[in-house]
């Protein structure tokens, strides 16, 4: 007698009730239960609606606040906020509420890019290290623990030195190529569990290829692990650009992050030009920590051991 493996699949899969009563298939039901979830956090809104904020300050309000940053004027050097300059202006004439608006998005760019360079490479180095086993994985691994080991800021100061990387796109190359390797450690733990699940073992079983089973099975089914990563990856960038331009190692003029203007202004901090200090601090600080809050929660949403009740 044939045997009609769709059927079965079909039967076995798991549903839920519907809003009416009716019945969700189990994937539905668990995404909806997952936003549920996240939404319930109020951090996670919180953190949400402080990075849609600056995302729209930091890209739309330069249309309708138009302000000069290339040139510098001295004579507008150290004004005080006022209705002109609602945050003042810093020691080179620059609008600090506009100068803010740029920095905002080389900070965003860079991180955002820089995340998703790292998430890609950190995904497929640990999908094959946990798929394959053996000597690759062995090998991959011990070659992760050695560039560990590493420093990371000193090596992207002495990588973004020798090539002159401060652009926003070579920053974030720089940041990107040597911070895959925690996403590569997380995905290959996962990888390592759902291997040896029945799906793919069916699917070995079938004559899936190993490809196959990296592209359609593992990295899919592990995607909850990298999203979550990615939203502390952009946080971790977005704070080492800021270190990096504290350090004088930022973006060339007339390019600028937030960490460039913290080194500038941190010098006239005494002189009591405060307004070229705090509020450009206070940004960096609630952006980091909007992406922490995401990241908590996103890890409790994605963990079902996690999620609140």
């Amino acid at each position: 007698m044939a045997v009609n493996i769709g059927e079965i699949a079909e039967e076995l899969r798991p549903v839920t009730a519907g809003p009416e009563g009716g019945q969700v298939q189990g994937p539905r039901a668990g995404w909806r239960l997952a936003i549920s979830s996240f939404v319930e956090n109020r951090l996670a809104v919180v953190g949400t609606a402080i990075i849609a904020f600056f995302v729209l300050f930091c890209f739309v309000g330069p249309v309708f606040y138009h302000t000069n940053q290339t040139s510098t004027n001295v004579i507008n050097a150290f004004v005080s906020p006022s209705g002109s300059y609602p945050l003042g202006t810093d020691a080179n004439g620059f609008d600090e509420l506009g100068r803010i608006m740029k920095g905002g998005q080389a900070a965003l760019e860079i991180g955002f890019f820089s995340s998703l360079i790292a998430t890609v490479i950190g995904t497929l180095v640990g999908a094959v290290a946990g798929l394959l086993g053996g000597i690759v994985d062995s090998a991959l691994m011990r070659f992760v623990d050695i560039l560990l080991s590493l420093p990371l800021l000193f090596v992207i100061l002495i990588v973004g030195d020798r090539y002159n990387g401060a652009t926003v796109l070579n920053l974030s190359l720089i940041i990107g190529a040597f911070s895959w390797l925690v996403s590569a450690r997380l995905v290959r733990g996962e990888v390592l569990s759902l291997r040896v699940r029945d799906f793919v073992q069916a699917s070995r079983t079938m004559g899936a290829t190993r490809t196959h089973l990296i592209y359609k099975h593992l990295i899919p089914n592990a995607l909850g692990v990298v999203i979550v990563n990615i939203t502390f990856q952009v946080a971790d960038a977005i704070n080492l650009l800021a270190i990096l331009g504290f350090l004088g190692f930022g973006l060339n003029y007339p390019s600028v992050s937030w960490g460039d203007m913290l080194s500038n202004a941190l010098n006239y901090l005494a002189d009591g030009y405060w307004w070229v200090v705090y509020p450009v601090g206070i940004c960096l600080v609630a952006v980091v920590m909007a992406f922490n809050f995401i990241g908590d929660a996103m890890r409790d949403t994605v963990d079902v051991r996690l999620r609140r009740r």
